[in-house]
């Protein structure tokens, strides 16, 4: 809208006209009202408000197809089944508030349903589903147990997420200390091993919007084996050691245990140093070395301003990010996503509770503030892909430029956007898994 108001919404009215509004009547519903770029639809079968919304979605993927990023048009679909209250052509009620709640957190060109719709439809349909888990929703009393259906609809430029989502296979391992770390086997095809960052978690990455597209994307062209570091997720939380040592060694007993010799490594944000550290110490194993949102000097390191703020972030982790009200953990929410939705950010600020206890999180932050392996840089030998957001809040553009700087015949590839763990629909998202594929197949 900003850059082609008439445009826009002459290309809105063209996807309703020729798309959106046949549907819906051959499907026998009701537009209740519209909403600037949005609609409320009323059904008097939720098999048919899910086969509608469907076709909608199928339908919008071939009307992008051939428009560039910046010019396509997507929809998010929210389906509930519930009483409604009828005030002349207007309907309200939870029914209506709970579909707008879904639609609200849904993935766009994606369809999120309650667990009332799915008991209604499930063997009736031949869609995929994907258990998103309860949710807490703004203004609803209760969670509400979320679907999402698959392998439809979905924004054309994220083919190498469409189709069955991989499946996850769960392990554990002993580290040298007698640590017990989780670690995840999906997909299929060249091995590709992430290592471990911090606020990770096996079972709810895999399911969170925030990491979900990230992890899947790349089990659609990859193993990919992936764990939870020491105090974080699935692996042992009350644990005495955390170094950039420890986690090295976590990784070195990660890859033994899943049998694999020699493999591309990639590393996210406190994983990049971690990474480079490895690839450093087993030079023999590294086929190739990719970088995201990582730093070679940690955050206390880089300025005096720098290292007073994070110790009182520390602090603020250690007495507050166990607390019930979310608060504390808003605050690094707007650091790490500020470009989240309200949704978004409440899943974000719940898996910052769910991943580990306010005092590993806080141990953890401090110790990955005070990171420094610049001498290390110099000696990786493995050809290295460095990637960062331009507008990153939590680990500034400099930091990744001087990661990439400091390695021999680095690659660096700047993004735009603002949030540290690009979300789905972000253009970062797309250059991210093509710079990986143009990377490791070259």
């Amino acid at each position: 809208m900003g850059s082609d108001e008439e445009g826009t919404l002459a290309q809105l009215k063209a996807h309703r006209r020729a798309l959106v509004d046949p549907k819906i009547k051959r499907h026998r519903g009701r537009i209740v009202k519209t909403t600037g770029d949005g609609m409320l639809v009323e059904f008097t079968s939720v098999v048919e408000a899910v086969c509608c919304a469907v076709d909608i979605q199928n339908g919008m993927v071939k009307r992008n197809a051939e428009l560039p990023q910046e010019k396509r048009i997507e929809f998010r679909v929210g389906i509930n089944l519930g009483d409604i209250m009828i005030d002349g052509n207007d309907i309200f009620g939870d029914g209506v508030n709970v579909a707008a709640r879904l639609e609200a957190i849904a993935e766009p060109g994606g369809i999120f349903i309650s667990r009332q719709v799915y008991d209604q439809i499930e063997g009736k349909v031949a869609f995929r589903f994907r258990k998103l888990g309860p949710r807490d929703l703004k203004n609803i009393a209760k969670p509400v147990e979320v679907f999402a259906i698959d392998g439809i609809g979905g924004s054309s430029e994220r083919s190498i997420v469409e189709g069955p989502a991989p499946i996850q296979e769960i392990k554990y391992c002993r580290a040298f200390d007698g640590v017990r770390l989780a670690y995840a086997i999906s997909g299929s095809g060249p091995i590709l091993v992430k290592s471990a960052n911090w606020m990770n978690h096996l079972e709810y990455d895999w399911e969170s919007p925030i990491w979900r597209h990230v992890f899947r994307g790349l089990s659609r062209e990859h193993t990919l084996i992936r764990y939870d570091a020491r105090g974080n997720g699935m692996s042992d939380w009350d644990v005495d050691e955390l170094s950039i040592d420890a986690w090295v060694s976590d990784l070195e007993t990660v890859v033994d245990a899943a049998g694999v010799e020699r493999f591309p490594l990639l590393g996210i944000s406190q994983g990049a140093a971690v990474s480079v550290a490895y690839a450093v110490r087993h030079p023999e194993r590294v086929s190739h070395l990719v970088l995201y949102g990582g730093f070679a000097l940690g955050g206390k390191k880089r300025s005096p301003a720098e290292k007073e703020k994070r110790i009182a972030m520390t602090t603020l982790m250690r007495l507050g990010w166990g607390a019930d009200n979310p608060s504390f953990r808003q605050m690094f929410t707007g650091l790490f996503i500020p470009g989240a939705t309200h949704e978004q950010a409440d899943i974000f600020n719940e898996l910052q509770r769910r991943t580990t206890s306010p005092d590993c999180a806080a141990r953890y932050f401090d110790v990955a503030s005070d990171f420094d392996i610049t001498d290390l840089l110099a000696e990786v030998k493995a050809p290295t892909l460095v990637m960062h957001v331009r507008g990153d809040l939590i680990v500034p553009i400099e930091a990744g430029r001087q990661l990439a700087a400091g390695i021999p015949r680095a690659r660096f590839v700047a993004f735009e956007g603002q949030n540290h763990l690009f979300l789905q629909h972000e253009p970062a998202s797309d250059r991210f898994f093509e710079e990986i594929r143009l990377f490791l197949g070259g």
